[in-house]
């Protein structure tokens, strides 16, 4: 992922960095010209000083040669002062396209770095993502979060079930704090179920990643246990959630695949949820 990020990454600069560089070509041959006019005008001068003394005015009057060097340097002057004036200009856009590049290149840093976290942590981080995430939402009515809390302190088994009750009330923030609680201090399928309501309560936020890598870590923890079946249900439907389609019909496959004669409302669900997937 890292090498066809980097590859991304170069091909979308390139046309900034190729442009830098002629840029700078361009500035360089510039350069050369202004010297080499700056030479020119410098002879003339010499000459015309050797010749009468001093320096000829731009139009002299009354000397053929005195008028025709002062019209070669003011020539020459407005041709270095033009050439100049172009060299400011492509030296502030060099400088500009380099900016650029090392703003690009600072952002690309930044989500290489991003997704090389997201990568090492796992699922390990989707809780205390979620969590995060759902700290920074509107709180929720302050009975509704003291009611769960004071069952969720008793037991694991008191959480799960006043997070289950939570989720029924569409109190999806509340839902999750139990989960949480659940799955932190409960066993066995507690513990299983817990995941699961993870799961449940982020896809009610909305939180479709999150919700994806809580549902698929509820799989891991019993891969044929009873709720297995509906937490590869749920991964799918987080990824389609995401637009994922292709991953979400291999979700369904595997699901099929170690669930051959799933329960009736597992096989409704599998059809409706590939019907939506375009899953062949």
């Amino acid at each position: 992922m890292t090498c066809l990020m980097a590859s991304a990454a170069f091909l979308s600069f390139g046309p900034v960095v190729a442009h830098a560089q002629v840029s700078s070509r361009e500035g360089i041959a510039l350069q050369d010209q202004i010297m080499e006019l700056r030479q020119q005008l410098s002879q003339v001068q010499s000459s015309g000083a050797s010749s009468s003394g001093s320096l000829p005015a731009p139009v002299a009057v009354g000397s053929q040669s005195g008028g025709a060097n002062g019209d070669l340097v003011a020539q020459l002057l407005d041709r270095v002062n033009t050439l100049e004036s172009q060299q400011r200009d492509m030296r502030g856009q060099l400088e500009e396209l380099t900016n650029q590049l090392k703003e690009q290149n600072a952002t690309l840093s930044k989500q290489m770095s991003d997704m090389q976290f997201a990568a090492q942590n796992g699922g390990g981080a989707a809780a205390a993502a979620a969590s995060s995430s759902s700290s920074s939402k509107k709180e929720e009515p302050a009975t509704s979060h003291a009611t769960a809390s004071s069952e969720a302190a008793q037991t694991p088994e008191a959480a799960l079930k006043a997070g289950n009750a939570a989720l029924l009330k569409h109190d999806y923030s509340a839902a999750q704090q139990s989960a949480q609680s659940a799955i932190a201090h409960g066993k066995g399928a507690v513990k299983i179920d817990g995941q699961y309501l993870l799961g449940q309560s982020l896809a009610g936020q909305k939180q479709y990643r999150d919700s994806t890598v809580a549902y698929y870590d509820a799989y891991k923890l019993s891969p044929k246990g009873a709720k297995a079946p509906y937490a590869l249900l749920g991964v799918s439907s987080a990824l389609l959630s995401l637009g994922n389609k292709k991953a979400a019909c291999q979700a369904l496959a595997k699901l099929k695949s170690e669930f051959p004669s799933p329960s009736e409302r597992v096989a409704k669900s599998t059809a409706y949820f590939s019907k939506q997937g375009e899953c062949s």
